[in-house]
């Protein structure tokens, strides 16, 4: 598998932390925790803050990223032979969002798939094409991923009454959704999938982050829309970001002098940097968007993957790296840049 090309769309202009402290009346010192114990600095929001309406649906991020990934790749909608999206954060149960965007695009007639998960959703969703190419069925499919999870913010919460579990998802997540073009065949430029692998290593681990879904019967139930276990994520991601690493330079035979860019998880910015200091790759530049786009879950990847593949010379190797951690699962892949 070859990915041809690769992009992102973003929601409004992006909102800093200042911004967010002076909508929840937080004051400086949260504004120094949130520097400090989070690391990142602004996202961009699907929503109005003050209103609470939601300006922007995945499905209108995801067309977007989608319609610039094709028009990158040189790819027409006729050309698509398979359309797969990833999230946690569908617009509705049905229809599925994946046969929304593909109308908007103009694919018919094709396989579509959506799959329901957190932050490796997207290289679950590179897995899934990748078998399509190899059973020899289709030649190109369009990969989505992206999440809008600021539709699960309640504007009018107070914050200084909220549990860290609640109160960290309100600085921690922005909106976004990316979008690549992968083939069976290279391409000038394009990126060859060496290896890539997602697993889950969940059994008897309590959930790391849950993100409920209400529905009539239980909408006016109490407890939170969406809660983190910061301190698990912390403890159990820097871990299972260096098993990945090892196993996929086991799987290609490269060591670690030989990666020339790394894909980190991107929860937080103080937690990227953590995991990149633990992985010490020598010679890696590091691709990270999450400082100034905040967590954009399943879209998360193909922000990191729309820069690296610019920066992927012919020959030059890149690992990246995803954790799940709402059931833990991790995810990886390791490319390599194709000669003109």
């Amino acid at each position: 598998m070859h990915i041809l090309s690769a992009a992102s769309a973003l929601p409004g202009p992006p909102v800093d932390n200042a911004a967010l402290a002076r909508r929840f009346g937080m004051d400086a010192l949260w504004e120094q925790w949130v520097a400090a114990f989070i690391g990142t600095d602004a996202r961009h929001l699907a929503l109005d803050l003050e209103s609470g309406k939601v300006t922007t649906t995945l499905a209108d991020l995801a067309a977007d990223a989608g319609a610039r990934a094709l028009a990158a790749a040189g790819v027409t909608a006729g050309e698509v032979d398979a359309v797969v999206l990833g999230t946690a954060t569908p617009d509705r149960l049905m229809p599925a969002t994946v046969n929304v965007v593909a109308d908007r695009l103009g694919i018919d007639q094709v396989r579509t798939f959506q799959l329901q998960s957190g932050c490796s959703g997207a290289v679950q969703v590179l897995d899934v094409a990748r078998q399509l190419l190899l059973a020899g069925e289709t030649r190109t499919v369009l990969v989505l991923g992206g999440d809008v999870i600021a539709r699960f913010y309640d504007v009018t919460r107070d914050l200084t009454r909220a549990a860290p579990a609640e109160l960290v998802n309100y600085v921690l997540f922005g909106d976004a959704a990316g979008a690549a073009v992968v083939s069976a065949d290279a391409r000038p430029g394009s990126a060859r999938v060496r290896a890539l692998f997602t697993r889950l290593v969940g059994l008897g681990r309590e959930p790391g982050a849950v993100l409920e879904w209400f529905g009539p019967a239980d909408r006016h139930d109490d407890r939170p829309a969406a809660t983190e276990d910061y301190k698990a994520i912390e403890k159990h991601v820097p871990e299972m970001t260096e098993e990945v690493l090892l196993e996929l330079l086991r799987t290609v035979g490269w060591t670690d002098r030989d990666v020339d860019l790394v894909l980190p998880p991107q929860l937080s910015g103080r937690m990227t940097r953590l995991i990149t200091d633990r992985l010490a790759l020598p010679a890696a530049r590091e691709v990270s968007v999450v400082d100034h786009a905040g967590n954009c879950g399943n879209a998360i990847v193909f922000l990191q993957l729309e820069r690296a593949l610019a920066a992927l010379s012919p020959g030059d190797r890149a690992i990246g790296v995803s954790i799940e951690s709402s059931k833990w699962i991790k995810a990886g892949f390791a490319l390599e840049g194709v000669a003109s």
